[in-house]
């Protein structure tokens, strides 16, 4: 979640780096340290309406959970009847 976490990765043999509840201006930075030396993710409050401007930093994936939060819940048993 800091830029300078983002460094320390960057001096080990990292395939993939997550910003998690990064600052878009901070993510952008973050792309422009790891120069392709890993895949870098983008997680952690991002919204549907967030996703354009989150892709448009140069992150090569992002997850949200926003989907499933939003979805209705069904409470299923499987007790047998009696």
């Amino acid at each position: 979640d800091r830029l300078d976490q983002v460094a320390e990765a960057l001096k080990t043999d990292v395939d993939v780096i997550m910003l998690d509840n990064m600052a878009l201006e901070d993510m952008r930075e973050a792309v422009q340290m790891v120069k392709g030396k890993a895949k870098v993710e983008a997680s952690g409050g991002i919204r549907l309406e967030t996703i354009r401007p989150i892709a448009e930093t140069g992150v090569d994936y992002i997850s949200t959970s926003k989907i499933m939060q939003s979805a209705p819940a069904v409470d299923i048993g499987l007790d047998e009847a009696e």
